[in-house]
């Protein structure tokens, strides 16, 4: 009773003079004790959240979606004056470039993934998760509506709605079938790390069925018959790591089989990989004649069923139908059916994917942000601001140009217009004097002046320098990382709408040299 007695006092102790709150004594049953002193408001994580100023209301960014470009958002994400909903059905972040090295285990699957909760915790932005599947937009309210992923139930309180100040849609896309009948059901698809297992699991199953005593050679030969959709990256690389795991592993493992193995690879377009150079191209189509893959190029599926899949030649419409034991289907992108209602809601009907202007924000909404897959970047063209531009450069209002004032903005015109920089190294000219320069013929390069009409003329072609940027995880991660560093300076850029950053109006979080 006694020594509860010294305790309660003790307690009280504490209540009355929090400075005793840095003492702790620790006793043991043995009577000896241990005296410790520590800060009780101190804290040694570096990452901890910095406590929010008081009567500051902190902007709800919302973010769907954990992939390239949701997850380098994050990362890069430094501003803690933002509260950070993360929203996804998965709760990890994964290095897809691996996914094909993934499904012949070459890289076993755990480390191509990485926990968000483990991404975010280490912020000193306050960031919460909630594995969960968006499945509709509200922009006209700035709510979104979710559904929890967990299949357990949850009394009914599976769904849940979300406000946002800002909206940043990372969702990425799925694969594109082309409503090609029986692709849904009968084909393997490469999108996530539990399809890379899945075409695991299927190719040694394919080797086992094969290996029964019981069937003919023709059945065996259509169960190990391997069929890849899209001569795209991730068609290529697979056929390249499937070709390599049956050579070097499987052939070992499955003597008796060798000679029924076919590796196929379909490709509608005229060659492979025609995105990229055409020496990867001819490479890789070399490479792939020597391996013993055969390539069809030309060939459109039109049907799949679940022992045979139908092709067109694109020339003369022939059809013909080969059987197969698995085919991976690899040929592009297409949005999510919450994305497709979403560009319903903004007025972008028949679009393939999101527009968003340069800074990534969404045509036709003023707080969502769109980027990764999911979105394209419509680029403004040099030519729609050339008369802004020479107003800008031409400081002293002389109504002519000289190199020297145009080197004074180009790294503003080259930020604003990435199409510039890519025209000067097509044409392989040392700097944008040699721009000028052409325009005006054979003039030292000091001594060039240019009017309106002599500067339109220079960067008359420019435009045509213009593409789309292309579907990839280095894109997506890029995306991100700019898109963070926007938010980062954004109270910056609203304080000082003339500084470096020069957003143009109080929320429209946009880069505007020349407006």
């Amino acid at each position: 009773m006694r020594g509860y007695t010294f305790y309660e006092r003790v307690s009280r102790a504490f209540h009355d003079y929090s400075s005793l709150s840095k003492l702790i004594v620790i006793s043991t049953v043995g009577g000896g004790s241990l005296i410790a002193y520590s800060e009780a408001n101190a804290s040694s994580d570096a990452y901890s959240v910095a406590p929010p100023e008081m009567g500051i209301k902190k902007k709800k960014v919302v973010v769907l979606g954990t992939g390239w470009a949701g997850t380098s958002f994050l990362k890069n994400l430094n501003n803690p004056s933002y509260d950070v909903q993360v929203i996804s059905p998965r709760n990890y972040f994964a290095f897809t470039p691996l996914l094909p090295s993934v499904t012949c285990g070459t890289v076993e699957a755990r480390s191509i993934v990485e926990p968000v909760r483990n991404i975010v915790r280490k912020k000193n932005v306050d960031i919460c998760f909630w594995e969960a599947e968006c499945f509709k937009i509200d922009a006209e309210n700035k709510k979104v509506y979710c559904r929890s992923s967990q299949n357990t139930n949850l009394n009914g309180k599976e769904e849940f709605c979300m406000d946002y100040d800002y909206l940043v849609i990372a969702m990425g896309a799925r694969a594109n079938t082309f409503n090609t009948p029986g692709v849904e059901e009968n084909c393997n698809f490469l999108k996530e790390v539990e399809d890379a297992q899945r075409i695991r699991r299927n190719v040694i199953e394919s080797f086992e069925k094969a290996s029964l005593p019981n069937l003919s050679d023709e059945e065996r030969k259509r169960i190990l018959h391997f069929v890849i959709v899209g001569g795209g990256p991730t068609g290529v690389e697979f056929a390249a790591e499937l070709h390599d795991f049956v050579d070097e592993d499987l052939f070992k493992l499955y003597p008796k089989v060798k000679d029924s193995v076919k590796i196929t690879l379909l490709e509608a377009a005229d060659h492979i990989l025609n995105m990229f150079d055409k020496r990867i191209t001819a490479f890789a189509e070399e490479k792939f004649s020597r391996d013993g893959i055969d390539v069809k190029l030309g060939s459109m599926v039109v049907k799949v069923t679940d022992k045979e899949i139908f092709t067109k030649v694109r020339g003369n419409g022939e059809t013909s139908s080969m059987p197969y034991g698995m085919v991976v289907w690899s040929t592009g992108i297409a949005p999510h059916a919450i994305i497709k209602d979403f560009m319903k809601q903004v007025g972008q009907t028949n679009r393939r994917a999101l527009a968003t202007d340069e800074w990534l924000r969404v045509e036709g909404s003023d707080s969502i942000y769109a980027l990764g897959d999911c979105a394209t970047v419509n680029q403004r063209r040099v030519m729609e601001d050339i008369a802004a531009i020479f107003s800008k450069a031409d400081k002293d209002n002389s109504g002519t140009l000289t190199v020297k004032e145009f080197q004074e903005v180009i790294k503003d015109i080259c930020e604003r217009y990435p199409q510039v920089e890519l025209y000067l190294k097509n044409k392989k000219m040392g700097d944008f004097g040699d721009l000028l320069k052409e325009a005006k013929g054979d003039v030292a390069q000091d001594a060039v002046e240019l009017n309106i009409e002599e500067f339109k003329k220079a960067l008359s072609e420019v435009d045509s320098q213009m593409k789309n940027l292309p579907a990839t995880a280095q894109v997506a991660a890029q995306q991100g990382k700019y898109l963070a560093k926007c938010f980062n300076r954004m109270e910056e850029a609203e304080k000082n709408p003339e500084g470096p950053l020069r957003f143009r109006g109080t929320g429209r979080h946009r880069f505007q040299p020349f407006r």
